[in-house]
């Protein structure tokens, strides 16, 4: 990973990015999509994370987050990456109604038995892409392609009507709120 991508300044407010291994489509079912959000909100309430923005597409998600004097912010990732892993890998071993299960299962586990940092599936793709916010005209440009991309795929005609984003939460107004996520 380049150096150009870390988390550099520890009080800073990123825009990061995670994907599903191969890009599986697997948040396009609610129960895998709800196991995130439940995830990032116990991160808000016990970890410190603050959310500006967010948008979890099919086989991503997309962040504008910073701390509130808690751990670092690469550590709240990881955590929230290795728990939602763990999370989802089980709901999908569970699911029996999940048409796509011995493919997504089979494509997991040989992703983590070619990555030595994993013990037997992996989920997420290693990276997050952290990319510090620290001109206006940068904070509108992330903010503008987060609440953009389920408009830009085709899942609708504008961003605050889709479930998964905080498009639904901005009112207009400069600035990033902390964002509460779905109830």
């Amino acid at each position: 990973m380049s150096s150009a991508y870390k988390f550099y300044n520890p009080d800073g407010v990123y825009f990061t990015s995670t994907a599903t291994v191969e890009w599986v489509d697997v948040f396009t079912r609610p129960v895998y999509a709800d196991r995130v959000i439940e995830s990032l909100r116990h991160c808000q309430k016990e970890k410190g994370l603050v959310i500006h923005a967010w948008c979890l597409m099919s086989n991503h998600l997309h962040l504008i987050i910073s701390r509130n004097d808690k751990p670092p912010l690469e550590d709240i990732l990881r955590d929230f990456k290795k728990f939602t892993s763990g999370t989802i890998i089980k709901a999908l071993q569970e699911e029996a109604a999940e048409s796509r299960k011995n493919w997504m299962l089979w494509l997991f586990k040989q992703a983590g038995q070619n990555n030595p940092n994993n013990r037997n599936f992996q989920f997420w793709q290693q990276d997050n892409h952290p990319e510090e916010l620290i001109t206006n005209e940068f904070i509108d440009q992330k903010l503008n392609y987060i609440h953009n991309n389920p408009v830009m795929a085709g899942l609708v005609d504008e961003p605050e009507h889709y479930r998964y984003s905080s498009a639904r939460d901005y009112t207009g107004e400069k600035g990033l709120p902390d964002v509460t996520l779905i109830e």
